[in-house]
């Protein structure tokens, strides 16, 4: 579920003439009953919305006075949100004549043509107070606050990100309201501003317009609009020639990243979560390898020396907002498989009662989700949605996982296999593609649309700063480590991270340097467990091109400390 609350302006909206109607209430009822939560924002006063509106026990949160104060119905708390109105500006009103008049706890209301008296009552006592109009009202409240900054305040103590939730209303009041929603709907005797701005426009108008968008909520969760709405699209990728953007809905997506080591996959990742993140989306990462520890976007839970805590990585996401990044060199790789199960059913708890968070990455699939595995229902639900699962081999993955996936993307050498792979799996009829894709490129086809597409990978930032502490300072694993043992193996000099390499390479004899070089291990080791291709073949290039073995050494560490920020 990734609309986990529905706000709802009231007059105009739910309520007709000031009343809500039987149909109207049942539908909120089934709304409460699919596990979704419920705003009312509204631009009356609170004794005036008791007074006409007697199940307020349908909603999570009040918002009234247009954005200036908070109710709680359960326990009848009441917060304003501002400032109460100053006195001298309802007695200068009320000596100009103006009538009717209320105040509220912040807000100071009248109808029009009373809006000329009201501005100049606010330029004469040099007020910093704002006139919002709403069909005929005018409400005068201080600067700043409007419905929009009031439903902000009603999801953050419901920890409830804006974007995932659905808005609904009719009048220009509503429109930063609905702005700030991911998804915004007027109904149909919506002002023609409201209509025009919305991603849907109900058939029926008041109450009968908001039951047909409680009960497309519960059957779709809106995902059709999202997946045409363009602002709820990141880029994948672009075409080959730089051209035209392909766009999906990373949270309605469910895809296999597929590629050798070496072959882009970190690169496709990471550029897809960076613009996930620009797009309001939060991810979390499943980490094995310790690939995405650098990205700003995201805080890391879990170290090289201590394992991450579920608990921990489920309150960063719910109480801060946070991007996490789930690093898992602190678990033995036989357990992994066993805290990923543990992991993920409470990351989808979160994502059923909050929406979040909307995309989730994890790499290494076809450990964590092995072939001869058969993860139960809890642990991958059927219509799983918004996770990218990534891996060096397709095959290897379990049948399960590849039953969900809807994309297939293939980076590197042979992705005509994975493509292969997923098809067959999918039922699709198998492409025949030969070779190995350059580096930058990606294919890329889906269960909607099956033809393989060709394109360009969109990088991200964070690969251009590759300051990355895993392979400039941390500790790589032994299998991964680089071993200085010349021609005769009398030295065994391990390289943990890349400022060990060029330490230990600048100190040993120029015999020993020039046996890897000429073995070409240099480039082999940056392209297998450095994961960077594009070093790989420029250190291969030096490995190549016959010139003096300490200017070899000296063009390596230059191609090296070009990428990567590394210790003084």
């Amino acid at each position: 579920m990734h609309y986990a609350a529905l706000a709802t302006d009231y007059d105009g909206t739910i309520a007709h003439d000031g009343a809500v109607d039987p149909p109207t209430i049942a539908a909120l009822e089934r709304l409460r009953a699919s596990g979704r939560r419920l705003v009312l924002v509204t631009g009356r006063e609170l004794p005036d919305l008791c007074r006409v509106m007697n199940r307020l026990d349908l909603f999570d949160r009040v918002v009234a006075e247009n954005g200036g104060l908070l109710y709680r119905p359960e326990t009848r708390e009441e917060c304003p949100l501002a400032e109460p109105p100053p006195a001298a500006l309802v007695e200068r009103l009320r000596e100009r004549g103006v009538s009717p008049l209320s105040a509220g706890r912040v807000i100071v209301a009248t109808w029009e043509p009373h809006e000329t008296e009201v501005l100049a009552a606010i330029h004469d006592l040099g007020l910093e107070q704002q006139i919002t109009f709403n069909k005929g009202a005018v409400m005068v409240l201080p600067a700043g606050v409007t419905k929009e900054s009031g439903l902000r305040a009603a999801l953050a103590e419901l920890e409830i990100a804006p974007l995932n939730c659905a808005g609904v209303g009719d009048a220009e009041n509503d429109l930063a309201m609905l702005e700030l929603c991911g998804a915004k709907v007027a109904v149909a005797n919506a002002l023609a501003s409201v209509r025009e701005s919305a991603d849907l426009v109900t058939a029926a108008a008041r109450g009968a317009g908001v039951a047909e968008l409680v009960d497309r909520l519960i059957a779709t969760d809106l995902a059709e609009i999202d997946r045409a709405a363009p602002r709820r699209q990141v880029a994948l990728a672009q075409g080959e020639d730089g051209g035209e953007l392909l766009r999906i809905a990373a949270h309605r997506e469910t895809m296999l990243l597929a590629g050798a080591s070496g072959g882009g996959k970190t690169t496709v990742t990471v550029g897809l979560l960076e613009r996930a993140a620009a797009a309001g989306l939060q991810f979390c990462v499943v980490d094995p390898e310790g690939d995405y520890d650098g990205m700003e976007q995201a805080v890391v839970e879990g170290t090289e020396t201590q394992s991450p805590v579920v608990a921990r990585v489920a309150e960063l996401l719910r109480k801060t907002g946070a991007n996490v990044t789930v690093s898992l060199l602190g678990v033995k790789l036989a357990d992994r498989p066993a805290f990923l199960a543990e992991l993920l059913p409470e990351l989808l708890r979160l994502r059923a009662r909050t929406g979040r968070p909307d995309f989730i990455a994890i790499d290494e699939a076809h450990h964590l989700f092995p072939q001869d595995a058969d993860p139960a229902g809890t642990v991958l639900p059927t219509g799983l949605e918004g996770v990218l699962f990534i891996t060096v081999r397709p095959q290897s993955v379990a049948s399960r996982v590849l039953d969900l996936v809807g994309r297939i993307i293939a980076v590197g050498g042979e992705p005509g296999a994975a493509l292969a792979t997923f098809c067959r799996a999918a039922g699709l009829p198998e492409p025949q593609i030969a070779g190995a894709l350059e580096t930058g490129l990606l294919l890329t086809l889906s269960r909607d649309d099956p033809r393989p597409r060709r394109l360009r990978v969109i990088p991200g930032a964070a690969l251009h700063r590759r300051h990355v502490r895993k392979y400039a300072e941390g500790t790589l694993s032994e299998d991964r480590s680089f071993y200085f043992r010349g021609a005769d193996g009398r030295l065994n000099l391990r390289a943990t991270n890349l400022a060990m390499f060029l330490a230990l390479g600048d100190g040993v004899d120029a015999a020993t340097w020039a046996f890897h070089r000429k073995r070409r291990d240099y480039s082999r080791w940056i392209g297998t467990a450095i994961k960077d291709a594009d070093l790989a073949r420029e250190i291969d290039a030096v490995e190549q091109d016959g010139s003096e073995t300490d200017t070899a050494r000296r063009a390596v560490r230059a191609a090296i400390e070009r990428r990567y920020t590394l210790p003084a």
